[in-house]
């Protein structure tokens, strides 16, 4: 069984095949959906502020 991963960055789910890996210095594993994902991660964009993103959903519905 080929495990499903969740984006890092949207946390949309990402086929198996598909995405992207990064490795941190320190050994942590982050995939990313996108390159548009991988980006805005490294331009240090917080994800709760951009609609399009399940962490924004999840920070909003106590509203």
């Amino acid at each position: 069984m080929v495990a499903r991963r969740k984006c890092s960055y949207c946390g949309a789910r990402i086929e198996p095949g598909t995405g992207l890996m990064f490795v941190k210095n320190d050994g942590t594993i982050l995939w990313f959906c996108s390159s548009k994902c991988f980006k805005l991660f490294k331009m240090g964009r917080d994800p709760k502020r951009l609609p399009w993103t399940e962490h924004y959903a999840r920070t909003r519905r106590g509203r």
